[in-house]
């Protein structure tokens, strides 16, 4: 088993070895600065691309952007679109609040305003004009994320491809990142429903540039995966089924799963993210 032999391996470059082999049959292009696999060493297994370990939550995450503590849970691929709305409708909300009481302030400042509950309101007012200005430019810096098609980790460390570190490696045009996040589907954008795009499934994300190697998890290395203008897509084998990294969408394929699945002659068996649990033999 590739974890064993990697658990009981001392020699680093001989570990690198071992994520490289089994890194070949899986649709992951991002790089550690030693340009070797992104393994993660706590949930044991090859870290999908753009994933992160999360030591708040103990587990990977898919497209990790951030930990928030005011969600208590992990911004990232399967709620970024929930967080970005919930970011404008609370802007929206404490500006029509401070709208809405601007004139009491008014008032009070012209000694007009005599009610009993004055200082509730004034109260009001300037928490909703403090929330709107803290609001406002959180909300504005991820919707230039979203339009570069980057997280916030990434803003601060530039993701590692084949032809080094690139922060605009997943830009793929102002439209094609903005329905990466909010989907196809023009009347849902504004709404909390969750996004339909064939842009991105939380595994595999297509480039802005074609890479040197682009790996798929049939097993043959592809010179070249570019389909479109500067676009390419990462090819695999996947089933409709659940996956512990990405909840009710799709998950490679494991041996013994092929039942039903028509395989191309010539193409290996796909393999899967090497994984360890509680039950397994370390």
């Amino acid at each position: 088993m590739d974890v064993e032999k990697l658990e009981k391996e001392e020699n680093e470059e001989n570990q690198r070895r071992i994520l490289d082999r089994v890194s070949r049959d899986l649709p992951v292009m991002c790089q550690t600065a030693a340009r070797g696999a992104r393994y993660c060493e706590k949930c044991c297994h090859i870290k999908p691309d753009r994933s992160h370990h999360c030591s708040a939550c103990g587990t990977c995450v898919l497209k990790m952007d951030h930990h928030c503590p005011w969600v208590n849970n992990c911004v990232a691929f399967t709620n970024y679109k929930f967080f970005v709305l919930f970011l404008g409708y609370s802007l929206l909300y404490c500006l029509f609040v401070a709208a809405t009481t601007v004139q009491y302030f008014i008032k009070f400042w012209r000694n007009e305003l005599t009610e009993p509950g004055r200082f509730h309101i004034l109260f009001l007012f300037f928490m909703a004009i403090m929330f709107a200005i803290s609001l406002a430019s959180l909300f504005c810096y991820h919707c230039y994320l979203v339009s570069v098609n980057r997280t916030t980790l990434e803003s601060f460390r530039a993701p590692i491809f084949h032809t080094g570190p690139d922060k605009d490696g997943f830009n793929l045009g102002h439209y094609n990142n903005f329905i990466a996040v909010f989907g196809e589907n023009k009347n849902h954008w504004f709404l909390p429903l969750l996004p339909s795009t064939s842009l991105a499934d939380g595994v595999v994300y297509p480039t802005r540039t074609p890479q040197g190697n682009c790996y798929n998890s049939m097993g043959n290395t592809q010179t070249s995966c570019a389909i479109g203008d500067g676009i390419s897509f990462p090819q695999r084998m996947i089933a409709e089924d659940q996956d512990d990294l990405l909840i009710g969408r799709q998950r490679w394929v494991d041996d013994g799963e092929l039942e039903g699945v028509q395989i191309p002659e010539g193409s290996s068996r796909p393999s899967a993210i090497p994984r360890c649990n509680s039950n397994d033999p370390v």
